[in-house]
């Protein structure tokens, strides 16, 4: 079992950065990892994906521009950096693995999931 846990959420401001980590307890670099977001009674969305070896990135077309994913393996880490925040980012943000060979835009592709972390964007 892998356990994944986000950190870096909090309140900010309106056109503010935010880096988003997530950590893995273990195989970190035969996972593909992504970042989604949910508002409560709201579906879950995609943001970001980042394969493996890190060669390969996927991002959400309403995020695209603003949002970048990287990954360390060495530090089992991926990073999920946000610029120019708006209100509308407000949510709770997951990050997610999966043991298959390719990175996808879905919820159901990823077999991992961490606890989330809430970010609040103040207007």
């Amino acid at each position: 079992q892998v356990q994944l846990a986000e950190s870096g959420g909090g309140l900010v401001q309106a056109g503010d950065s935010l880096k988003l980590s997530c950590v893995a307890s273990r195989s970190f670099s035969i996972l593909g990892m992504a970042w989604f977001r949910q508002v409560p009674g709201k579906q879950r969305e995609f943001l970001a994906a980042i394969s493996r070896n890190g060669g390969s990135t996927k991002y959400g077309y309403f995020v695209q521009g603003r949002v970048k994913i990287s990954r360390d393996n060495a530090k089992s880490t991926v990073i999920l950096q946000m610029n120019s925040l708006k209100p509308e980012d407000t949510a709770v943000y997951y990050c997610a693995g999966t043991l298959k060979a390719t990175i996808e835009t879905y919820g159901l592709h990823y077999d991992y999931w961490g606890q989330g972390t809430q970010v609040t964007v103040s207007s």
